[in-house]
């Protein structure tokens, strides 16, 4: 089993928190972390945009990853919404094991 760390973004701590809810309700994650007050610039339908959003970090197994993005397209705002897997190549033995704990 590989862990991973995703990282997504939302237009509004009100949509973080209902996603990050639902997640870990239906334990498709073992938690996640909610930063507010990123400021993003990016390209959208051939123009520089900047938007203020919010950033959720989660932690989850790879095994997870295909129930994970479209449980979230369900819920989110975004036309494309930015969920982006990273995997953990290392860490505290205990932890890792706790995500597949708390995960189904």
């Amino acid at each position: 089993m590989s862990e991973l760390v995703l990282y997504l973004t939302f237009e509004t701590m009100e949509e973080a928190e209902k996603v990050g809810a639902a997640l870990v309700k239906e334990r498709l994650v073992a938690c996640v972390n909610i930063l507010p007050g990123m400021r993003s610039m990016f390209w959208w339908e051939g123009k520089v945009e900047s938007a203020s959003e919010v950033v959720m970090i989660a932690k989850t197994r790879e095994d997870l990853l295909d129930s994970v993005i479209p449980f979230v397209k369900e819920l989110h705002s975004y036309e494309v919404p930015c969920i982006v897997a990273l995997p953990v190549v290392d860490g505290n033995p205990e932890f890792l094991s706790w995500i597949g704990e708390e995960t189904r």
